[in-house]
C-alpha cells in the first residue's frame, strides 16, 4: 500500500467527501481522486461507496482504514523521534490552545521566543476543539483536561477561575438575577451546543433552565465581547474580566475552577526548539502566579 495514496484515503475516509479531503490535505481534487482511485486499483477493491451525502466506506473499505491507520501511526512516530534528534533552535513549532489562554499568556511567550530565537517560527492554532497530538497535528497544547495518554508528557501551569458577568448597561436595564430563579427572566450568552455540549446546563452552579439564550458563539474572546456589549450575562475568566471595566461581577462568592496543562508527545521531549517554546509558555504562566 502506498503511503502518499494511503494518507489521502484516511482523508477521505474521516472528512467523508473528496473535496473536504483535498482542503485538508491542501491538494486538488483531481489529484486526491487519481490517488484514491490508484489505492483502490493496487488493492483492486473498492473502498467507498459514491453517495449524494458523500463517501462511504465498503466493507473493504473498513479494513483499509484499519491497516492505514496502522501506517500512519508509525509514519507519525518516526517523524516524531526524527524530531526529537533535532537540536536546532530554528524551525517551526505548532502550538494549539484557545483563544482566551493565547491572547492572555501565549502571545507574550512567542514574543520571548522571537526575542532570544529568531528563527524559530511558530504556528499558532485557537480552538476550542482538542488538537491531537499524536497525529502531530501540534507539537504543544494548552488544555483544560489532564490527558491519560502515557506518550504525553504534561506539565500543570495554573488553577485558573470563571465567575458570572453582565455589563452595566445590561444591570441597569435589566437588573441582577436572584439565585435560586435559574436566571429567569433574563438573557444568557454562551458557546454554540456543536462546539461545547452542554456549557449552557449551568453558570456557576446555577440552572440556566429558565433562562433565555441570547447569543451563541464559538469563540471566548467574543462571549467576552457579547457580554461587555450588553447582550446578556455570561460565564468569564477572573483574570481577563479586569480588562473589560464596562463588566460586572455578579455573585462574587460564586465561581468554578478549571486548570490548565502544558502537553507535548514524549518524543518531541528534547527538540530544541519545541523546548524553546515550552519554556517560554512556562515562565509565563509561572509570572503570572
Amino acid at each position: 500500500m502506498d503511503w502518499d495514496n494511503a494518507r489521502i484515503f484516511l482523508a477521505i475516509y474521516r472528512v467523508g467527501t473528496l473535496r473536504g479531503a483535498a482542503a485538508l490535505l491542501q491538494i486538488d481534487q483531481a489529484t486526491a481522486g487519481r490517488r484514491l482511485a490508484a489505492l483502490e486499483a493496487s488493492l483492486d477493491a473498492r473502498l467507498f461507496l459514491r453517495t449524494p451525502g458523500g463517501y462511504v466506506p465498503t466493507a473493504a473499505g473498513e479494513l483499509a482504514f484499519a491497516a492505514a491507520e496502522r501506517m500512519e501511526q508509525a509514519a507519525d512516530q518516526l517523524q516524531r523521534q526524527m524530531q526529537g534528534l533535532d537540536h536546532r533552535l530554528s524551525g517551526i513549532v505548532r502550538v494549539a490552545t484557545s483563544e482566551t489562554v493565547a491572547s492572555y499568556f501565549i502571545m507574550e511567550a512567542i514574543r520571548r521566543v522571537h526575542a532570544q530565537h529568531p528563527d524559530i517560527r511558530v504556528l499558532l492554532s485557537t480552538a476550542i476543539q482538542i488538537s491531537n497530538l499524536t497525529r502531530r497535528e501540534a507539537d504543544l497544547a494548552i488544555r483544560n483536561i489532564k490527558p491519560d495518554n502515557p506518550d504525553l508528557i504534561q506539565r500543570h501551569l495554573a488553577r485558573k477561575e470563571v465567575g458570572l458577568y453582565a455589563s452595566r448597561a445590561y444591570l441597569a436595564a435589566h437588573g441582577e438575577p436572584r439565585p435560586g430563579t435559574a436566571f429567569a427572566g433574563h438573557t444568557l450568552v454562551t458557546y454554540q451546543q456543536s462546539v461545547l455540549p452542554g456549557w449552557s446546563d449551568t453558570f456557576c452552579g446555577e440552572p440556566t433552565g429558565n433562562g433565555r439564550i441570547g447569543v451563541e458563539l464559538n469563540s471566548g474572546l467574543m462571549i467576552i465581547e457579547a457580554v461587555a456589549a450588553g447582550l446578556g450575562i455570561g460565564e468569564l475568566p477572573t483574570h481577563m474580566a479586569p480588562d473589560y471595566p464596562e463588566l460586572v461581577r455578579i455573585w462574587p462568592g460564586r465561581s468554578e475552577a478549571y486548570d490548565l496543562w502544558l502537553v507535548m508527545h514524549g518524543d518531541l521531549n528534547r527538540t530544541a526548539r519545541v523546548r524553546a517554546v515550552a519554556d517560554a509558555i512556562v515562565a509565563v504562566f509561572e509570572e503570572d502566579k
